[in-house]
């Protein structure tokens, strides 16, 4: 599952970068998004294992609702549930997988630990950096990428995605063996 906001107007957001990442394991796909109960999905087959993307279509902060509804529709056990989110305190690009953790003030990651009423899920961080002065965050995390981060940003995006299919194939700790801190 991708962390975002439904709507134009976030499309292109550091906060919706959960979104994009998943968008980009459906263009390798040549998938096409459905629009269902609480969230667009996609679903595909590799290597015989099936991968259910979802975005919600609540906003960031009633993810949890989402993950709840999907994960019981397709008893998916909370140990194969992969969240994909930015990170403000991690460098731009940067990916960190873990299976479990805080919320870390992100209201997203916070609605959905009550949802499931455990933190041990999986989550994959992608590092959105922060500026070095003093700054609103709120506003930082739902502006546009800057025309440098758009330029490094595909890459990024396609690793996270590899990150996503390593997941869903070999598991989390070899997964995270291979792809944090890249």
């Amino acid at each position: 599952m991708g962390l975002g906001n439904p709507g134009e107007e976030y499309h292109n957001t550091r906060h919706n970068v959960g979104f994009s990442v998943l968008d980009i394991v459906c263009a390798q796909e040549q998938g096409k998004w459905e629009s269902k109960k609480l969230a667009d999905t996609f679903t595909f087959t590799q290597k015989g294992r099936q991968f259910l993307l979802i975005k919600p279509t609540t906003f960031m902060n009633r993810s949890g609702k989402a993950v709840r509804y999907w994960a019981l529709q397709e008893n998916i056990p909370v140990e194969r549930i992969l969240i994909i989110t930015d990170e403000l305190h991690l460098p731009f690009g940067t990916l960190r997988l873990r299976a479990k953790g805080s919320p870390a003030g992100h209201n997203g990651l916070k609605d959905i630990e009550a949802q499931l009423n455990t933190p041990h899920y999986a989550r994959l961080r992608f590092g959105i950096g922060q500026e070095q002065k003093a700054f609103d965050q709120v506003r930082f995390v739902l502006d546009p990428w800057t025309e440098e981060e758009q330029n490094l940003l595909p890459p990024r995006l396609e690793k996270c995605a590899e990150a996503i299919r390593s997941f869903g194939l070999v598991g989390l700790q070899q997964t995270m063996n291979q792809f944090n801190g890249v």
